[in-house]
């Protein structure tokens, strides 16, 4: 037994004491490892990582740009333990090695509290304490700041942290995102328990997870993961909470709830343009670098989630300067230490590695070649700003046309009608998700099926061509145009139906060229509403079939630098599947049984009527 009191291990410079049971408030033990400099002289500033994924284990995120393979947690522990830290990695509820039940997001808060609290009382703790993660280990840091908790004195919230999961994360626009299913699916079957029970791993694997994406109300007993009742509980959970309430107020769901007890202690966060929680980012930023003290810092890259390490996404490349190393450190260790270094040990003379409020990679500018590794050649560029919105992006409407236009200019009274059929949605293509597969990949993409989600080949097909997109595109550009802000579309709509979504695509449209003679159409950025939340999310208000309702619906936020030539476009549809679940048109409430209806939707445009979509333009940049 080491001097207090738990057993170690030593690692040369690094001691290490292993599942040490951390007392939670209700009783629960929680598992943690403690990785301590061997040679500490008293105690050090702790810093903590709680998360669902295995304390022990590797995520495909912790690599850098000269080293592609991950490395394990303990390794990043020690690494920092050897820079003089107290590392903490600490299995979340109900996970792994810790003790209780796991609920996806719903004990994070307290837990992450009292762990904070059991951490001030440990003789190697100086009362300061840092937070680190990605995603999950992200949304626990929210979850915990939320609180208050006095110890935490510096945080770095990678690809995570909800300022809203109502909002986005969990639903958006009233849509509920597939990928909690598909997580819950993969997650199920890694679960200590369907490890332990056979029975259990072999009904898991039986299922079938694409199909149950579908039109397929599901309930308790008839859900994919049955036969986990624990992530079946938290799936019809989330999805059957339809409305905004208490409930989604919680500190471990929605941080805004709560921004004025939010830790005011130094913070990043840190996410990317084809990442799930990039309005989240960018929210979380925008409200509490005004309320506290910080610093805060917002850093936002061209990468799909945690892959700040190379230079792709989905089927496009930026460039070399796209990756987090080599621009704004060597490597994501680097800089975390030096933020901590600057912020949680406040060591003299140390330069913040963040000093613009703002770092933001620019989409937009490459040669639009094929690389060699068979990509888009996008490119784009870091650049610094001193707010988000940047106070040099000024709103712009684009007004839609019924011939199809994308313009300044507002047009005559027009409409457009496109038929959604709830059995044949229109395909997700890429886009800001995470944790997807098998149904869907995230990134960018020219937007053209290759094959429809029931296994009909339909090759090169364009979204453009189906009769449930609508399409509206500006004038090949005279002048470059860089897009840099939040995104919201103003539309007039109307539906044959008592419900149905609006789903809206910006898109960055290549003219032909060489690699690509039919152009390139590719995604940017997204946002949905479902119609029976138009006038708030305290309530469904089904739609009276062929009134026109006035809504705004809000997208993700975007950096891109539209070159000449190029096209604006905004693609309108009533689905985006399997990003999200598909609105069946009844207007009831989700696992309600009830046969589908195909609706016919209207767009209506002109003076009474006028759709739009507000673009953040901004100036051109020196140089």
């Amino acid at each position: 037994m080491s001097a207090i009191g738990y057993a170690a291990r030593s690692g040369g410079d690094v001691r290490v004491l292993k599942d040490v049971m951390v007392p939670m408030r209700d009783g629960v033990r929680l598992a943690a490892d403690v990785y301590l400099p061997a040679d500490a002289a008293g105690p050090g500033s702790v810093i903590l990582e709680r998360t669902p994924y295995d304390k022990t284990g590797t995520n495909h995120a912790d690599r850098s740009r000269a080293d592609p393979v991950p490395r394990p947690k303990p390794a990043i522990a020690a690494e920092f333990a050897r820079a003089g830290y107290v590392y903490v990695l600490q299995d979340c509820r109900g996970r792994y090695r810790s003790e209780g039940v796991f609920s996806k997001y719903l004990n994070e808060a307290e837990d992450g509290f009292d762990t904070l609290d059991w951490l001030t009382k440990q003789p190697w703790c100086d009362g300061r304490i840092g937070m680190t993660g990605l995603s999950y280990s992200a949304h626990v840091q929210a979850a915990v700041a939320a609180l208050g908790h006095p110890a935490l004195a510096a945080m770095f919230m990678d690809s995570g942290g909800f300022a809203s999961g109502f909002h986005s994360g969990i639903r958006q626009g009233g849509a509920f995102e597939l990928k909690q299913l598909t997580w819950a699916y993969k997650h199920a079957l890694l679960a200590p328990e369907s490890l332990k029970d056979p029975v259990r791993r072999v009904a898991l694997a039986a299922e079938d997870i694409g199909a149950w994406t579908r039109i397929n109300p599901w309930t308790k007993g008839h859900s994919p993961v049955t036969a986990a009742p624990e992530y079946e509980a938290f799936v019809l959970n989330l999805w059957s909470r339809e409305t905004y309430g208490p409930f989604w107020e919680q500190p471990d769901l929605c941080a805004a709830a709560h921004y004025d007890r939010f830790t005011d202690a130094p913070m990043v966060f840190m996410s990317s343009w084809y990442d799930p929680y990039a309005l989240a980012a960018t929210d979380n930023f925008a409200a509490l670098s005004k309320l506290k003290t910080g610093p805060v810092r917002l850093v936002m890259g061209p990468w799909t989630h945690g892959q700040r390490s190379v230079t792709w996404a989905g089927d496009v490349d930026f460039g070399p300067r796209a990756t987090l190393d080599g621009q704004l450190a060597d490597d994501y260790v680097d800089l975390r230490r030096a933020w901590f270094d600057r912020h949680l040990r406040r060591k003299a003379g140390e330069p913040d590695p963040l000093p613009s409020p703002v770092s933001l990679f620019v989409m937009g500018g490459g040669s639009g070649r094929r690389t060699v590794t068979g990509r888009l050649d996008h490119g784009g560029d870091w650049y610094d700003e001193t707010d988000w919105p940047p106070p040099a992006s000024m709103p712009v409407s684009f007004c839609l046309d019924a011939s199809g236009g994308l313009s300044t200019t507002a047009g005559p009274a027009g409409q457009r009608i496109w038929r959604h059929d709830p059995l044949a949605p229109v395909p997700t293509i890429g886009g800001a998700i995470a944790s997807g597969a098998p149904l869907m990949d995230a990134g960018g993409f020219d937007q053209r099926e290759t094959a429809d989600l029931y296994g009909a080949s339909v090759p090169g097909r364009a979204l453009a061509d189906r009769d449930d997109v609508l399409v509206f595109q500006t004038e090949p550009l005279d002048v470059a145009t860089e897009v840099t802000g939040p995104i919201v579309a103003h539309l007039w709509v109307s539906s044959t139906a008592r419900d149905c979504d609006v789903t809206i695509k910006l898109v960055d449209v290549y003219p032909p060229g060489p690699d690509y003679p039919d152009g390139y159409a590719l995604n940017l950025t997204h946002g949905v509403l479902r119609l029976r939340f138009r006038d708030g999310f305290d309530a469904v208000r089904p739609m009276s079939p062929g009134e026109i309702y006035g809504v705004e619906i809000r997208a993700f936020p975007v950096a891109n630098l539209f070159s000449v030539g190029h096209r604006i476009r905004l693609d309108v549809s009533a689905s985006n599947f399997p990003h999200f679940d598909v609105n069946p048109g009844t207007g009831a409430p989700a696992g309600e049984p009830g046969e589908p209806v195909v609706a016919l939707c209207t767009l209506h445009m002109g003076p009474a009527t006028p759709s739009r979509v507000t673009l953040p333009v901004r100036s051109p940049r020196d140089g």
